[in-house]
């Protein structure tokens, strides 16, 4: 451990030696480092932003609403190239309460490159959700339910409890000073330094206030892994009406070729939007031209026509 943190401070020393050289012989090249140094540094110091919110189920070990944040954060590197894997960072779990409803809370984070390019393609954007699934089923040991329905919010819970999820500190700055001023010695940053030289932001906080829990930490993940090309189904959608032409309901029948059960399907429909789901094969997500009783709407599987009729009455 000495002569591992010697060698890091002649490393440090010989860096800002090099440092004074530029100064002196490049003092245009210098001042373009440090500002390039700087907004970098800046950039990672940036906190993760809400993009989109999405809703599933927990199935077990205990079956519960689960809402997913995802999020965009510039700390969070972008793959090498299209056929690297993705990385991701995947905040604790959560449980939190609204009157009687209990629900879960789960922030992911990706690359801000990464969730702007797949809001312009579904595909993209579907591969991602599943990605962020795929991670949070394996570490915390949960099985999910297939299907998903984004919220017409982009975050559940406060922005501040998400920055301090996913970032895993204290954000308050004053606060920040006051325990830096009080904790941090050079040895501190020596031994922690040497120690896990990947982490050193985390160097600037007190024990008690870094995260010990590795759903912190960024993590990697291969679309290959999971991505399934999920077809969209042929279907028709009508509004059917009364004798004097007033809308009356909205039905939906959906072609799903090589499925024989109803089972098979997972459909779900909020007030204005509808989602069907087929084993990993199908996948159709409509905004609805009206509003629906989603109470009153019922479903069926027609058997020898392999098609699913869906029938939503108008609010």
């Amino acid at each position: 451990m000495e002569s591992s943190s010697k060698g890091l401070l002649t490393q440090v020393t010989q860096f800002w030696n090099l440092l004074d050289d530029l100064a002196e012989s490049n003092s245009e090249s210098y001042e373009k480092f440090i500002a390039q140094q700087l907004k970098e540094g800046k950039q990672l110091c940036a906190a993760p932003e809400p993009q989109l919110c999405l809703q599933t189920r927990i199935l077990k070990p205990k079956e519960k609403i689960l809402f997913i944040n995802l999020c965009q954060w510039k700390r969070i590197p972008a793959p090498q190239s299209t056929t690297h894997p993705v990385p991701l960072s995947v905040g604790r779990p959560e449980d939190m309460s609204e009157t009687s409803d209990v629900y879960t809370v789960i922030d992911v984070a990706y690359n801000p490159d990464i969730l702007q390019a797949a809001e312009k393609d579904q595909v993209k954007k579907n591969q991602l959700i599943r990605m962020a699934m795929k991670c949070i089923e394996e570490q915390f040991q949960f099985t999910l339910s297939h299907f998903y329905h984004i919220t017409n919010f982009k975050i559940k819970g406060s922005i501040q409890r998400m920055k301090q999820n996913l970032m895993g500190i204290q954000t308050d700055p004053t606060y920040l000073r006051e325990k830096m001023r009080k904790e941090l010695t050079l040895e501190q940053i020596r031994n922690s330094t040497v120690s896990n030289p990947d982490h050193f932001p985390h160097l600037l906080l007190p024990k008690d206030h870094v995260s010990g829990q590795t759903s912190c930490l960024i993590e990697e993940i291969s679309s290959k892994e999971i991505q399934v090309e999920m077809k969209r189904p042929a279907y028709e959608l009508k509004i059917v009406t009364d004798q004097k032409e007033k809308p009356l309901k909205i039905e939906l029948k959906v072609e799903l070729p090589g499925i024989n059960s109803v089972s098979l399907c997972d459909l779900s429909v909020s007030e204005d939007d509808l989602l069907i789901e087929v084993s990993e094969k199908y996948r159709l997500h409509l905004n609805l031209p009206k509003p629906v009783n989603t109470e009153m709407t019922t479903a069926k599987f027609i058997k020898e026509k392999a098609t699913l009729i869906v029938t939503m009455p108008l609010v």
